[in-house]
């Protein structure tokens, strides 16, 4: 039997960087709310010290170690009448962050689950990649071990989506090996620290980009965008280095 409850659990996203990318509604409400789960007790008020936003009576961390016992906590204070804000460091709470476990269980406990969207890395990538946005797969953070990358990669081997991945970047140019590997040469761009002061996207086929990041040192957040199956955005073996018209033109999408 679920409770039914007009309480609700306001799902926050917050700055991917740069703070100035709050929204005006966010700010609202992270004023107004009883209680504050974050996955870092540290860095969300960052935040309200930036806009001024009073800090709620109740803070507490929801990351990846406790996120079970979080969740319990926020349906306690839901039940006790209490609204509740969850945000994660940066972008959208259970997106390839914790936040899951909470909004699943309060929806199910019939707690109203309001979602305030702001910025994202998977779009701000997307975009900011030149490559088909009408269609994408988002694959979050891909496996360490060998075998395993090697499978995650393969089942996408043949769609025509483009496809959007999270990366550490002790690993980026490991795992770009690895998808030239299995996908081929493909259009793809690594996109690091967006929306930030050293932001950077570097454009470029799978070979070329793996190269490049083979022996680089990578800082910060990566998020790397890959075409999907289609010629258009494949190098055909024995193509010149220099020849990129399918990454750089305006004929990206499918006519």
């Amino acid at each position: 039997m679920t409770e039914s409850k007009t309480t609700t659990l306001y799902v926050i996203a917050t700055p991917i960087g740069n703070l100035e990318d709050v929204t005006h509604r966010a700010v609202r409400v992270l004023g107004e709310v009883d209680a504050l789960a974050c996955e870092d007790t540290r860095q969300t008020p960052k935040i309200l010290e930036r806009y001024n936003i009073r800090r709620p009576g109740i803070v507490f961390s929801c990351h990846e170690h406790n996120e079970s016992r979080a969740a319990e906590r926020v349906l306690e204070l839901l039940r006790e009448g209490r609204s509740v804000a969850l945000c994660t460091n940066a972008g959208y709470p259970g997106v390839s962050d914790p936040g899951y476990r909470a909004v699943s269980q309060a929806g199910a406990a019939g707690f109203r689950v309001e979602v305030l969207p702001g910025a994202g890395a998977v779009e701000a990538a997307l975009l900011a990649s030149g490559l088909p946005s009408s269609s994408y797969t988002f694959k979050g953070f891909p496996p360490k071990k060998p075998g395993r990358l090697r499978h995650f990669l393969e089942e996408e081997a043949g769609r025509p989506h483009t496809l959007i991945f999270f990366e550490s970047p002790q690993r980026v140019g490991r795992f770009l090996d690895a998808a030239r590997e299995v996908l081929g040469d493909r259009a793809a761009a690594v996109c690091i620290e967006l929306t930030k002061k050293f932001e950077r996207v570097q454009r470029g086929y799978l070979s070329e980009l793996a190269e490049s990041f083979r022996e680089t040192a990578v800082k910060g957040e990566v998020s790397i965008v890959i075409a999907g199956s289609n010629p258009k955005f494949a190098r055909e073996e024995g193509s010149e280095p220099g020849d990129r018209k399918e990454i750089d033109g305006v004929a990206a999408e499918d006519d």
